[in-house]
């Protein structure tokens, strides 16, 4: 789940959670909100996570060895 779907979850559930007022039989909307948000918030955690292990967020140095001279980026 990337940081775009995430985002989407936490917005369609807030959405559920606050601004709808419709009742459904058999389904609390309000709790199935909190459920999107939560489950949203987590995978944009994860995503984060994954990310900067990947180089997502920091440049790395690069050193490149060419004959007697090291170049660094």
């Amino acid at each position: 789940m990337g940081i775009g779907v995430s985002l989407l979850l936490i917005a369609i559930g807030a959405i559920l959670t606050w601004a709808v007022s419709a009742e459904v039989s058999g389904i609390d909307i309000t709790t199935v909100g909190v459920i999107l948000m939560v489950v949203g918030a987590a995978g944009g955690l994860i995503s984060l996570v994954f990310w900067s292990s990947w180089g997502g967020f920091g440049g790395r140095d690069t050193v490149v060895r060419d004959g007697d001279r090291v170049v660094e980026r």
